[in-house]
């Protein structure tokens, strides 16, 4: 039986050119010293990519995952950004999942139109206690669309799966924070979330601030991603040097809205990102970027490109 090779070989990222990365590119059929092959059986279908997009929504925070020709959402940015059309404009109807990681309206008010655009199958919420206008709306509308509600802790995973070989890994996500035993409100309640995938892995923060990075790092003192959401937009009260340096990304991507009134991201936060990550490059941000889209292919790990 003859068999095709599916290679990690992080080693060579750096020295191929973004259009390497489309479908057929991943495919290789001889192999490359130092490469670790990973076998995939003839007629069996390549497995498919983790494609996470960080949108454009101004000053606020939605995240895109699709896997095997399904789709979720980790928060779900401003009401006033229409992520509804713009997933319609993508050709989605509907979200395995939505994921409101704290009621603030730029994380949370994008939900208020998905119930006649877009379908949600379950929506997560945190145990944020601030409550409120976007707790009371996001909750209000569940209900009327009878869309089941699961409030996340430290522990749940949950999954997303689509048509994928059933040799093929299947995305994980962990939840980190917050542990049952917190009692938060606002951003230092923001639902923290590990993906992982093959080689790949990347960590969705919210707006989480520096003293739950700091607590973080006490419950799981070996964090690490290859991909980091910078938390709360990138502003001076997160994003703390020592959680930057242990999780070590190899990439990061600030969501914030164009000559936004905060002044996000922070200088002194884009600096720490730059001696972080080594090379200004890997620094993306979606007020000069657009969206902003990354590849986690198993046996390959993150690969960046446009959207």
């Amino acid at each position: 039986m003859r068999y095709f090779l599916f290679l990690k070989f992080r080693f060579f990222l750096p020295f191929l050119p973004r259009t390497f990365f489309g479908p057929m590119g991943i495919l290789l059929f001889t192999f490359v010293a130092g490469c670790s092959p990973e076998i995939i059986r003839e007629g069996e279908a390549p497995p498919s990519p983790l494609v996470v997009t960080v949108l454009d929504v101004g000053q606020g925070l939605a995240v895109l995952l699709e896997c095997g020709g399904r789709y979720a959402l980790y928060d779900s940015g401003p009401d006033s950004a229409g992520v509804a059309d713009t997933l319609r404009a993508r050709g989605i109807d509907s979200l395995e999942w939505v994921l409101v990681s704290h009621y603030h309206r730029d994380h949370g008010g994008g939900f208020f139109e998905f119930g006649s655009k877009v379908h949600v199958r379950n929506l997560f919420v945190g145990p944020d206690t601030s409550g409120g206008f976007v707790r009371d709306s996001v909750l209000a509308i569940a209900r009327r669309a009878t869309i089941p509600v699961d409030t996340l802790m430290r522990g749940v995973s949950f999954a997303l799966c689509g048509d994928m070989p059933e040799s093929a890994p299947a995305p994980r996500f962990d939840v980190l924070w917050p542990p049952a035993y917190v009692r938060e409100g606002g951003n230092p309640a923001s639902v923290v979330v590990r993906v992982e995938y093959g080689a790949g892995t990347v960590l969705l923060t919210g707006d989480l601030d520096s003293a739950g990075e700091r607590r973080l790092l006490e419950l799981f003192p070996t964090l690490s991603a290859d991909l980091l959401q910078v938390a709360h937009h990138g502003s001076a009260g997160s994003s703390s040097l020592p959680f930057l340096a242990r999780v070590s990304p190899q990439y990061a991507v600030a969501s914030v809205g164009e000559k936004n009134r905060y002044g996000h991201p922070s200088a002194l936060v884009v600096r720490k990102f730059e001696y972080v990550l080594g090379d200004s490059a890997r620094f993306f941000r979606t007020d000069r970027d657009g969206s902003v889209r990354f590849e986690l292919w198993p046996g390959l790990g993150v690969v960046a490109g446009g959207d």
